[in-house]
């Protein structure tokens, strides 16, 4: 029984690991350069980040060779600001844009960059280890219609679900704005 329980423990974990249908992390990935801030300008919504507004991560190098990981973003129902530290490591060589990140413990699921601006890295194209994850990340709070755009159209044509998208709100230069399509 507990062979049995291992097993699928692997199995599960090893899933969690992978990358959606047609999905291809970049192999041209610089860590270094990745490494700051990047806002969340769309996302498939989930419990994690569910009613959250001007949402970020920061994304550090640790002391064993990793990546930390900080998380923000606003709860309007709350009123209150709600943050989450993780980690991360490469699944495949350093140059190939695929991580694996953990929030809980043991426990980790893919971190896929499956587009990204060369050789500025000013946006990111990111998914999970399968279609309900995804982000449109960019290192300022706005970016342009266009982007949006060209976010949508890739995504539709990998297979996520677009029409769940959740364009998120974020606050640039003591102005309220939002991020619309």
């Amino acid at each position: 029984m507990a062979r049995l329980a291992s097993l699928l423990t692997i199995f599960f974990l090893a899933g969690c690991l992978g990358t959606p249908e047609n999905v291809e992390p970049v192999k041209t990935f610089q860590l270094k350069q990745y490494l700051g801030t990047w806002y969340e300008i769309a996302r498939l919504d989930h419990s994690f980040e569910r009613g959250l507004e001007q949402v970020s991560a920061t994304y550090s190098l640790r002391k064993d060779g990793g990546v930390r990981i900080l998380n923000k973003g606003f709860s309007i129902q709350e009123n209150e600001w709600r943050e989450a530290e993780g980690k991360a490591y490469f699944v495949q060589a350093q140059i190939t844009g695929h991580l694996k990140v953990s929030f809980f413990g043991p426990f980790y699921s893919s971190y896929v960059i499956f587009e990204l601006d060369q050789p500025d890295y000013q946006y990111a194209f990111v998914s999970g280890y399968n279609s309900s994850y995804l982000w449109l990340l960019a290192r300022t709070p706005q970016v342009s219609n266009t982007l949006k755009s060209d976010f949508v159209s890739k995504a539709r044509e990998l297979g996520f679900n677009v029409d769940e998208l959740v364009f998120v709100r974020q606050k640039s230069f003591g102005n309220d704005q939002s991020s619309t399509q």
